[in-house]
């Protein structure tokens, strides 16, 4: 399954039509390859000659944009897979008691594995928003407003991702977990908002 083979269009059709899937955590990790795809650009218009100081970093940074692309695309597959298990769940029989705690059972599961998916691509988008808000000095600055657009859209895709997380968590009964991934979830946000403010800055105080 490669959803990033398609066409643009085929995707932005699939993705209007009344199929639930591909969803919001599927437009989110979309928008995360996007971002990291525009981070990836500039550092590979980082590396000519002006850049001899920075050319290796450069090269490494380009590489693992190119690496958070196809991480992307892994969690745009596995949001599909999970909204899947979670529907196939919820028509699993429960006319006796055996049946409704397995089905019980596998809702919190589900559901689990649902909020998982979402919360490693905030995970992700936090690491890469990182290296934007690291090298923001660095990098060729005849494209720095692209390393802006990185950050605006690395943060969006943390934000939406944030919210398929929090309409599983409704869905799981296991309180401590829900208590643990909020709190991580609630602090990733804040840090990514703070980290993009501030590369937002540094791309304006160059441009």
């Amino acid at each position: 399954m490669t959803i990033y083979n398609q066409t643009i269009r085929s995707f932005l059709l699939d993705a209007s039509s009344s199929s639930p899937t591909p969803g919001g955590g599927s437009a989110a990790a979309l928008t995360a390859g996007l971002g990291a795809s525009m981070g990836a650009m500039v550092a590979n218009l980082s590396t000519g000659s002006k850049f001899d100081t920075v050319r290796e970093r450069m090269s490494v940074i380009a590489h693992d944009m190119a690496a958070a692309i196809e991480q992307s695309e892994s969690v745009l597959i596995g949001d599909i897979e999970a909204f899947d298990r979670f529907m196939s769940v919820l028509a699993l029989p429960k006319e006796t008691k055996e049946e409704q705690m397995h089905r019980k059972l596998a809702l919190e599961e589900a559901a689990a594995a649902a909020a998982d998916v979402p919360l490693s691509l905030m995970l992700l988008c936090h690491q890469l928003l990182l290296v934007l808000e690291e090298e923001a000095q660095t990098v060729n600055r005849n494209v720095i407003s692209d390393w802006g657009i990185s950050a605006i859209l690395l943060e969006a895709a943390m934000q939406s991702a944030w919210l398929t997380v929090e309409i599983n968590l409704n869905a799981m009964k296991n309180e401590a977990a829900v208590k643990i991934i909020r709190i991580q979830g609630k602090g990733l946000l804040q840090q990514g908002e703070a980290m993009k403010q501030t590369v937002l800055e540094q791309v304006r105080n160059r441009m």
